[in-house]
């Protein structure tokens, strides 16, 4: 493997809805040699995932709406405009706490995230398949906790 050039436009890359958000892959592991990869993701309302962990640290920057965060059993409203780091086994989720979807960039680091949602996307096609998420998650090392 090797590390790649990369410009996305606007508009472009590849999006998956996973969980009530849109994913849009803006630099995948492939072309980081695994080392990082960056997401768009756009969440609607009260959606988006339920509180998890993994072995891997992720960032986050909101750019549109506000995004309601649950860290470490303590919940935090974060802002267009803020940034926020969750080190590797932090229990975390988020939802979206805006009326229009909130939108952020995701960064984990070393990639891995991108596996969970192709897996979802292709394994869960409506609310019977539901039940698959935690094995799914188990899979890929994300751990779906309650708080």
């Amino acid at each position: 493997m090797s590390k790649q050039l990369v410009v996305m436009k606007q508009g472009q890359g590849e999006s998956l809805e996973v969980l009530g958000t849109r994913v849009r892959f803006l630099c995948t592991p492939d072309k980081t040699d695994h080392g990082w990869s960056l997401m768009e993701v756009a969440i609607p309302a009260h959606g988006g995932p339920p509180p998890h962990d993994h072995p891997w640290d992720e960032a986050y920057y909101v750019t549109h709406g506000q995004v309601r965060f649950s860290l470490a059993g303590r919940e935090q409203i974060v802002n267009a405009g803020e940034f926020l780091y969750a080190p590797a086994g932090t229990l975390h989720g988020f939802s979206g706490a805006s009326t229009d979807p909130a939108r952020m960039l995701i960064f984990d680091i070393p990639a891995h995230a991108e596996a969970f949602f192709r897996d979802v996307d292709r394994e869960v096609k409506g609310p019977s398949d539901m039940a698959k998420i935690p094995e799914i998650g188990e899979r890929n090392q994300i751990h779906f906790r309650t708080q």
